[in-house]
């Protein structure tokens, strides 16, 4: 099986600056926004720009924008770092190691954390794929407090990306999925108990659900704005897709679908895979793909594409509710919309 790393392979992008809105000639402008539809017009300036703002990253992922206080967090799974960005320090270390923490050890090759939220209390909930869980971590003491690491007595494989229910009897509750890409090896490491990788609901009195079992390599995952929809990216050559599950009162999908089929993207040469995502107040998803940040209508009709010339891990508003901060392969980027992200 090719890794995920391999095939979203080689690429550029970096990541943009703070506080000051309008587009700073003090970092370099990369990629372009290619559009398919004047509806993305409305969406994204016609004059927009892509600026990096770090590099220097192994793979850069799981990208939380932190209100209070105003910075960036990503991570660098493989480099088992958690870094801050804002545009008074730059780049600087937040949390090292920010995973697995333990004797040196081969089974794994992405010991970090993954994807991470702010969530609605406040805190930075991380997929922590070098312990295999999910955790809360204080902003303030960087304290770890493992939230969920088991299903039915097995360990997870590495938990990858998350998103939190804003709202109704589960909010609080979190979708998270469960590829094996920190495992050495993927589905053949000795050390995976799961027999399949899955896409999990954790409510929230702590008990876990299992809402997906079936799919090869969930990777992101994001609600719509009304909660009863859930997206998942299956980051799969063969199968390269976003799937769409409407839910039940109880969280559970009571049918599902293909929303997206990124297939004619990949083979058009389009680096990278379905992976991250995220939604923005209208419902339209900003979602990892073959080729950047796919702009999807809720009826996944394609507006556009932000292509910084290699493969997007992830994204997350920030700033004002409208700067788009992008994870690309080692650098880290932004582009200023005219959207707001769900939330804002």
């Amino acid at each position: 099986m090719t890794t995920r790393r391999a095939v979203l392979g080689a690429g550029a992008a970096l990541i943009a600056t703070g506080q000051a809105f309008a587009a700073s000639p003090a970092y370099p402008r990369i990629g372009r926004i290619r559009r398919l539809s004047p509806e993305l017009d409305a969406i994204i300036a016609p004059d927009a720009v892509i600026e990096q703002l770090a590099d220097g990253i192994t793979w850069a992922e799981g990208p939380a924008w932190v209100r209070k206080g105003g910075y960036l967090l990503f991570s660098d799974v493989p480099g088992n770092a958690l870094h801050r960005w804002d545009a008074k320090a730059g780049k600087t270390d937040f949390l090292k190691p920010s995973g697995y923490d333990g004797p040196p050890t081969k089974i794994f090759r992405e010991a970090g954390t993954n994807g991470a939220i702010v969530s609605l209390a406040g805190d930075l909930l991380v997929c922590d794929c070098g312990n295999r869980g999910l955790a809360k971590i204080d902003l303030a003491t960087k304290k770890k407090t493992v939230l969920a690491s088991t299903y039915k007595g097995k360990k997870f494989n590495s938990p990858n990306d998350l998103v939190e229910v804003r709202g109704g009897p589960l909010k609080g509750a979190l979708y998270f999925t469960d590829p094996p890409y920190g495992l050495e090896g993927l589905d053949a490491s000795p050390a995976k108990e799961m027999a399949f990788n899955g896409v999990y609901l954790r409510r929230p009195n702590g008990e876990v659900a299992l809402v997906d079992g079936a799919l090869s390599f969930p990777n992101g995952v994001g609600l719509s704005p009304d909660g009863k929809r859930l997206y998942v990216a299956v980051s799969d050559p063969k199968r390269p897709v976003i799937m769409a599950y409407d839910l039940g009162p109880d969280g559970l999908p009571r049918s599902s679908r293909v929303f997206f089929d990124a297939s004619d993207l990949l083979k058009a040469g389009g680096p990278g895979l379905p992976d991250g995502m995220k939604v923005d107040a209208q419902g339209r998803l900003f979602a990892s793909g073959p080729g950047g940040i796919l702009i999807l209508t809720p009826d996944a009709k394609l507006l556009g594409v932000i292509e910084t010339g290699g493969p997007i891990a992830n994204c997350v508003f920030g700033e004002d509710g409208k700067a788009l901060f992008l994870t690309s392969n080692h650098v880290v980027a932004r582009v200023r919309t005219k959207t707001s992200g769900l939330g804002w």
